[in-house]
């Protein structure tokens, strides 16, 4: 196995080179933010919202290493043909396999990144972002919306929601980017629903302050 585990493309799939070996370095990614406020790819979140996005087989291998790190929460060595067996990919460990595919895919949706010798993994899986969400069928995308609304209730007081969507639309002035601005109330921890709502809202306010400034010049 080389020393630096490299993803070309993720669609495409990683290095064959990095599977000569029967076993790979698995350690945790530590990210406190998405470590406080992220789901265990276990959780019914992941299960119902996430799994149309990353698609089956990475869904299932996430579970699995979270699994592994359960008894050895400093990191493991996975057992590659015996793990694409487990999880119905076949033993096949080619670059264009099931199972290299689906590593790969955790790597291009920041779930896992290339680690020395091996990757590292994270534990808990962000909420999905604005752009995912729009990615999601309509039922579930209605339904993901209906999560947010009763997170939103549960975690925001209405002195809490002022202000977030003040930062947001502070933030906006400097950085279009919705996603930039989410991401930056979750980092003062913000709760992700209450900083979903406050980047949309601040865009809408933005555009049409915008549109405004348009039709008047």
């Amino acid at each position: 196995m080389p020393d630096h585990l490299t993803v070309p493309n993720p669609l495409e799939g990683v290095d064959p080179r990095v599977f000569s070996d029967s076993l790979l370095p698995i350690r945790p990614w530590v990210d406190p933010l998405v470590d406080s406020l992220g789901f265990d790819p276990r959780s019914a979140y992941v299960e119902r919202f996430w799994l149309s996005i990353l698609g089956p087989s990475t869904t299932w291998l996430l579970r699995r290493m979270a699994a592994a790190f359960d008894t050895s929460p400093e990191g493991f060595d996975l057992p590659l043909a015996d793990t694409a067996k487990e999880i119905g990919l076949g033993d096949k460990c080619g670059r264009h396999s099931p199972f290299v595919r689906a590593i790969a895919r955790s790597c291009q949706f920041e779930m896992a990144r290339a680690a020395g010798r091996g990757i590292e993994v994270r534990r808990k899986l962000p909420p999905l972002n604005r752009r995912q969400v729009l990615r999601l069928p309509d039922p579930l995308r209605a339904a993901h919306e209906a999560w947010q609304a009763a997170q939103l209730g549960l975690h925001a007081h209405e002195s809490v929601r002022r202000s977030a969507r003040s930062l947001a639309l502070t933030m906006l002035e400097i950085d279009p980017d919705t996603s930039a601005v989410e991401q930056r109330l979750a980092s003062w921890r913000i709760h992700p629903a209450v900083a979903h709502d406050a980047a949309i809202w601040a865009l809408e306010r933005h555009a049409a302050a915008s549109r405004a400034c348009a039709a008047g010049s």
